[in-house]
């Protein structure tokens, strides 16, 4: 079996974290053409509007985010623990942690920008 077509296991609380602000850290595994991240969020943490070519879904698995989805945020929603929200290709998107938050989220196409750190938006203000 070549290494291309082993199974890898892998546990969240081995994994480094990646601070990506002051409030938001991630840890990140890679396929060959998904990804996932797992993401901790402090109460009023902010994820700037910004789309991506990748198809994303959020589940939170504890606490809540906020979501203004389309180019004027006229789309508002609230996902909760235990709540999956899909968000298409080129989306635009910003979120908001109602509380402390811990989501997973699974994108297609794997997110290069968080790979190769040109994920700029996460540091503009608003």
């Amino acid at each position: 079996m070549s290494e291309e077509t082993k199974a890898r296991l892998f546990c969240w609380e081995k994994m480094p974290a990646e601070a990506v602000t002051g409030e938001i850290d991630r840890r990140l595994v890679t396929g060959d053409r998904s990804m996932m991240a797992y993401l901790n969020l402090a109460k009023g943490s902010v994820v700037p509007q910004h789309s991506h070519d990748n198809e994303q879904f959020t589940y939170v698995l504890k606490g809540a985010l906020k979501f203004w989805l389309g180019e004027k945020g006229e789309d508002v929603r609230v996902v909760n623990a235990g709540e999956i929200l899909h968000i298409p290709s080129n989306l635009p998107h910003k979120a908001e942690a109602l509380e402390d938050t811990l989501d997973l989220d699974v994108f297609t196409p794997i997110r290069q920008d968080w790979l190769d750190g040109t994920d700029d938006y996460f540091h503009k203000k608003d």
